[in-house]
């Protein structure tokens, strides 16, 4: 997979939103996250590196109420099949409320069709048995549903990618071009991300008491 350079990618790229069926569709509140009978925890760094995420993602040109951020949520993505869901490590949404609605109700999933705003960027934490999918490398059978690249970069066109491994300190940006993503190349461990003013590297130090090199 080819690296371009950050400075190729100044402009950026505005993604078109799905005009949605005028059907009935779920709300969160049909969709939630929880699952009974999806086995597996996230382990301690999945838990702390989206918090340090979250903690230290604030854009100075966008207002916190105005800010979406969520870690092992699904993300649903596709109206005709109200079930198909993907959950990012973490991700964030920008121009949508904090809270959901005018109900002011905390989310119980993220549905596409309904918040008609797409996510802005998602992490995922590689692992040997996500790794694959995480970098595009799987097949599928035509009859399941599509893997986590081809939802993240066909069907919702989210602007920036990023993958990252605590094991090697592999990481990988990858930004939507057309109609792929294209992986950029990091210098100096770190990326700008110029619609949010905002830039995102890795740090080696301290975080609730584990030191290690982080995303932030």
């Amino acid at each position: 997979m080819p690296a371009y350079a950050l400075e190729e990618f100044d402009d950026f790229y505005e993604p078109e939103i799905p005009i949605w069926q005028s059907k009935p569709l779920p709300t969160m509140y049909d969709l939630p996250s929880e699952d009974p009978e999806e086995s597996g925890l996230p382990d301690k760094f999945h838990y702390q590196q989206p918090q340090l995420l979250r903690e230290t993602f604030c854009p100075p040109n966008y207002p916190a109420d105005k800010i979406y951020i969520a870690s092992d949520l699904n993300l649903y993505y596709d109206s005709p099949h109200t079930h198909w869901y993907k959950r990012p490590n973490w991700f964030t949404v920008l121009g949508v409320p904090s809270s959901y609605g005018e109900q002011h109700d905390m989310r119980y999933s993220y549905v596409v069709w309904d918040e008609k705003v797409i996510p802005f960027l998602v992490v995922e934490l590689l692992s040997e048995s996500t790794k694959k999918e995480d970098l595009g490398k799987t097949l599928r059978d035509a009859k399941e549903p599509p893997t986590k690249w081809e939802v993240y970069e066909q069907i919702l066109k989210i602007p920036y990618y990023v993958v990252f491994s605590r094991e090697s300190d592999e990481w990988q940006v990858f930004q939507l071009r057309g109609k792929h993503y294209q992986q950029l190349s990091i210098k100096d461990e770190r990326f700008w991300l110029p619609k949010i003013r905002l830039g995102l590297g890795i740090w080696s130090g301290t975080f609730n008491g584990f030191n290690y090199r982080w995303l932030r």
